[in-house]
């Protein structure tokens, strides 16, 4: 009896172990999964751009300095400017973009000078031109004042893309007049501002030479050797020089021996001087410096130091060609330009420095 019992009492023991253990493998409650909230965004920050583009520029087509795009769209005016004694001082001259000096006869020397940066009011002694002069303004185009010469010559100048301002001639002289207190033929003065102002639909000139961004670094500069003084020599009577000054930056004109001066009291000056060696034509009946179509040798200045170089035109109206010895075109400070046609039978000089 008491063994069945036993059995019994073992029976309900291990019944409630596996309910226990049945208990014990139910599944476990769990809370309600909710979705988790999108991450903020935050914006992108925007940034204020202090780029700015730097302002246009253009390039003064007769000295290679930097100009406002459109300041010179205008024609370059041009002029013969007399030098005998009783034509100095000269008017305006010391304002010229590019000066030409070219043998005339008896030896001495006249001027073709060209403004076009720099536009005085009025310029003079207006004087005739030469069988040369066609070569040396057609390249600039615009107008070109003169007080007459030779019909051959006049003839010539006409047949050019130059505007012919003649004195005494025309419906422009009331702007070409004798103005100037000195005896004729030395008094005749043109009104420069006016007449570019009558014309100002004319085209402006294009770019002459190769210029540098500044005087170090033009080539006369960099690579040639120093000089303090250029002597030329054009005949008996055309004798000029040029001595650099390190104060002024420029080189400074004289004639004579003496200070060359212009009206308003300044000096005569270039930022650079070009010396070219040309050959003299005497058959028109007047000297005849040969440019179109020719070359020859010469020498830049700039900066108080000088370069060898060669030099070429191709016909009338094209520029000059300027090479170093390395055939490399030689490049100029920007500034003004005086032009130097000296005959290869005559004298050109540099002192070094």
């Amino acid at each position: 009896m008491r063994s069945s019992l036993r059995r019994r009492a073992g029976s309900l023991i291990v019944g409630l172990a596996l309910v226990a253990g049945l208990g014990a493998c139910a599944p476990e409650e769990r809370p309600l999964e909710t979705a988790s909230p999108e991450p903020s965004v935050e914006p992108e920050p925007t940034y204020e751009s202090t780029y700015e583009a730097p302002p246009a520029y253009a390039i003064a087509p007769l000295t290679g300095e930097i100009i406002e795009p459109g300041s010179l769209d205008r024609p370059v005016f041009s002029a013969k400017i007399d030098n005998a004694p009783l034509a100095r001082p000269q008017l305006g001259l010391d304002r010229a973009d590019i000066v030409h000096v070219e043998l005339v006869e008896g030896g001495s020397i006249r001027y073709a000078a060209s403004w076009h940066s720099d536009l005085p009011d009025e310029v003079g002694p207006v004087r005739s031109v030469r069988p040369m002069d066609p070569d040396i303004v057609s390249p600039f185009g615009g107008i070109l004042a003169y007080s007459g010469a030779q019909q051959q010559f006049i003839a010539a100048m006409l047949n050019t893309p130059v505007r012919n301002i003649i004195f005494d001639r025309g419906d422009d002289s009331d702007l070409v007049y004798r103005g100037l207190p000195r005896p004729s033929p030395h008094n005749v003065v043109a009104r420069a501002a006016q007449l570019v102002e009558r014309y100002a639909g004319d085209d402006a000139p294009r770019q002459q030479f190769a210029f540098a961004d500044r005087i170090e670094n033009a080539t006369a500069a960099r690579d040639g050797a120093p000089a303090s003084t250029l002597s030329l020599r054009y005949g008996q009577v055309g004798q000029s020089g040029w001595e650099w000054s390190e104060a002024d930056g420029r080189w400074l004109r004289s004639q004579g021996g003496q200070p060359d001066v212009a009206l308003s009291g300044t000096r005569l000056s270039a930022t650079n001087v070009i010396v070219l060696r040309v050959r003299i034509d005497f058959s028109p009946g007047v000297p005849q410096t040969l440019l179109a179509g020719q070359s020859g040798s010469g020498f830049v200045a700039t900066d108080g130091k000088t370069i060898p170089i060669t030099w070429s035109k191709a016909g009338m109206a094209d520029s000059y060609r300027l090479l170093d010895d390395q055939g490399v075109a030689v490049r100029l400070a920007p500034g003004t330009t005086w032009i130097e046609l000296v005959p290869d039978t005559g004298d050109a000089t540099i002192t070094a420095g």
